[in-house]
């Protein structure tokens, strides 16, 4: 199987930045993102992953807040682990395609194969007036400019292969001038001349990752994604978007083991499972109302809860029409659906969701996690896990100590990096036509 790790400041709870257990360094400490990178290396993980946003927080400063810019970060990180990949997330809403075609190939060559992009379709509504647009983009349209702006990227990312670098230092010849070719791109919504200025990198090109769980964003995903992080609350749910997922890339000609499904866990983990429960109710003591209120808000498009009694079960009317909000809409149908099936108040909802968001959470022992996991693995659910620690580092360490021995022992994970490359390490194939130029010292 494959674990990623998903980085998230201090903790993937909103409480977390206040537990004792936290990394105290500062959020823009390179060194708390370095830390928790090596422990992850270490444990031999297929990856590291980074969110991102385009708009600043809404939380009273009450919650942890501010995030450093992907790119720039992995690229430090691309000096400080050797085998790791690395994965940013980059929005196509409010990107142009030479500029993001650079900067990842430039992180290409200098993680020596290892990035990934995390391709978002940017769903906040104060996003656009952060780019000067009058009015947010709408979700259908979002994907459209999406699958061009994609086009657009890879077809520079082709531009210039790396065989075309001959630096020939006897005969004075540096480029083969008749490999490097302008792409003359022209779409509805994006054009560029090209050819992109930075050679083909180590993998010919980074790798396709993918989140969204919309109709819209489950097609795009079965058409260009090679791992697809994703968010469920059952095993079932993860099986229904498994199969839907590796079933649509088929009818698009692509073959199912060339994506990585990956639903994101977040694992409490103690020695017993109540020291484990303990961890999360530890947590929630340290949340929010205002701050979770705030943000199941921004979740469904700025409505309103605030006037809705704290502790008597959620009814379907206490909720907008999930198809109406164009945000995350596959996510809030999921809180809507666990809300009425578990009888859930609202509090306990805001409770739930301080911890995951909507993924998979879970209390146990080591030992318990590992069997959750393999019978997802074994089950059809996954190929893999995007690794939430609700707590860094502390439960991260737990995981990658604890839980990876025993998935080793059991033959599911890898003792050591078979590849150097993020390709390698999830399985995929080469880039069609991609040759790569390993430049001498």
């Amino acid at each position: 199987m494959h674990l990623n790790l998903f980085l998230m400041s201090r903790g993937h709870h909103e409480g977390a930045w206040r537990h004792p257990a936290s990394n105290h360094k500062p959020l823009t400490d390179i060194d708390l993102y370095v830390e928790a990178a090596q422990i992850a290396e270490a444990a031999k993980f297929d990856a590291v992953f980074l969110a991102d946003t385009l708009v600043a927080p809404n939380s009273s400063g009450l919650a942890a807040s501010g995030s450093l810019e992907p790119i720039v970060l992995l690229s430090l990180l691309s000096a400080k682990t050797q085998k790791i990949g690395l994965i940013g997330t980059a929005s196509t809403t409010y990107s142009l395609p030479y500029t993001l075609a650079r900067q990842f190939a430039t992180l290409d060559h200098l993680s020596g194969g290892r990035a990934g992009w995390n391709i978002v379709t940017s769903w906040a509504a104060e996003a656009g007036a952060n780019y000067g647009l009058q009015q947010n983009i709408e979700h259908g349209d979002r994907y459209k400019l999406a699958e061009e702006f994609v086009e657009a990227v890879d077809a520079l990312w082709r531009s210039f292969p790396a065989d075309a670098v001959l630096d020939d230092r006897e005969g004075g010849q540096y480029l083969d001038t008749d490999r490097v070719r302008p792409v003359n791109f022209e779409g509805q919504h994006y054009r560029t001349k090209g050819p992109l200025n930075v050679p083909g990198s180590p993998q010919g090109r980074p790798v396709y990752i993918q989140a969204g769980q919309s109709d819209a964003g489950r097609s795009f995903a079965a058409r260009r994604a090679e791992a697809i992080f994703t968010a469920h609350m059952t095993k079932e749910s993860a099986q229904t978007f498994y199969s839907d997922i590796k079933n649509r890339s088929v009818a698009y000609g692509r073959r199912p083991e060339d994506i990585v499904v990956l639903p994101g866990i977040s694992a409490a983990i103690g020695s017993t499972k109540r020291e484990a429960e303990l961890v999360w109710e530890e947590l929630d003591a340290l949340t929010s109302t205002d701050v979770g209120l705030a943000r199941l808000s921004a979740r469904f498009g700025g409505h309103d809860f605030t006037g809705l009694p704290l502790d008597r079960p959620l009814t379907r009317d206490d909720f907008p029409d999930p198809n109406q909000v164009e945000a995350s809409k596959s996510r809030v149908i999921g809180y809507v659906d666990m809300t009425l099936r578990e009888g859930l108040s609202l509090r306990q909802l805001l409770r739930k969701l301080a911890g995951a968001r909507g993924h998979f959470a879970v209390a146990g022992t080591p030992e318990e996690i590992a069997d959750i996991v393999e019978d997802w693995f074994a089950s059809g659910a996954a190929d893999g896990f995007n690794i939430m620690p609700p707590i860094i580092n502390s439960q991260l360490e737990l995981f990658a100590q604890e839980v990876v021995p025993i998935l080793q022992k059991r033959g599911l994970f890898r003792n050591e990096y078979q590849g150097t490359t993020l390709r390698d390490h999830f399985g995929l194939s080469p880039v069609a036509d991609a040759k790569t130029f390993a430049q001498s010292a």
